[in-house]
């Protein structure tokens, strides 16, 4: 099926394009800057490293979505399960 928006470029007010699940680690950013994430398992705390580097500990509920731009989720202060992000 033809892609009538392929020559557009992506926008933070555009469609979602892609997803992935998200598996918490310390030392390594995800595959690709978060537009959003969704929480599908159970509610907790979601340990984040933002774009410009700062690091917070975050309470989740399950199955809530957040528009939030993430480069990085951490073993380390995450309890929540279920971690989708989207791009």
């Amino acid at each position: 099926m033809p892609d009538v928006f392929s020559s557009q470029s992506p926008g933070l007010s555009s469609p979602l394009i892609g997803g992935f699940a998200i598996t918490p680690n310390d030392g390594a950013d995800l595959p690709f800057t978060t537009r959003q994430i969704r929480i599908t398992g159970t509610a907790g705390t979601i340990a984040v490293t933002w774009p410009g580097g700062a690091e917070t500990v975050e309470p989740v509920l399950a199955g809530e979505t957040l528009d939030w731009r993430i480069v990085r989720i951490k073993t380390t202060g995450t309890t929540a399960t279920g971690l989708r992000g989207y791009y």
